[in-house]
């Protein structure tokens, strides 16, 4: 199975285990969890809660945008196994946004949000011109 469809089952779980880690955090913060109105209360959080959360909606992004490209790859008649660098500098950089996010690490947290974006441009072009 080509790395790019690996990466993109293996990406899918982050949003969810960034929102185990995020009510972990917003127990912590709260200490009751408000299911009448989450939003309100995540609204309320701060420190790390508030960038775990906002990591996670994050992670929800790029997977849709991963997701995109990978179909895009899949479609077109480009050699999947030709962008297996791109897949696996993608799930790189995806393991290492959250942390620089939580560790509040913005330049780094930018930096290899960009790497990750343009590892996705660079699937979408090479899908785009092998058509």
């Amino acid at each position: 199975m080509p790395a790019l469809f690996i990466v993109l089952f293996i990406v899918s779980f982050f949003p969810m285990i960034l929102a185990f880690i995020g009510g972990y955090l917003r127990y912590k913060h709260v200490d009751i969890f408000d299911n009448r109105h989450p939003r309100d209360q995540q609204a309320e959080l701060t420190g790390v809660a508030a960038r775990v959360l906002a990591a996670q909606k994050n992670a929800w992004e790029a997977l849709i945008f991963y997701s995109a490209v990978t179909l895009l790859a899949f479609y077109s008649s480009v050699n999947l196994r030709e962008l297996s660098g791109a897949a696996i500098l993608f799930l790189a950089c995806r393991v290492l946004h959250p942390i620089f996010y939580a560790l509040d690490m913005a330049v780094f947290r930018s930096l290899i949000f960009m790497v990750g974006w343009l590892s996705c441009v660079y699937i979408a072009i090479r899908a785009f011109t092998a058509v």
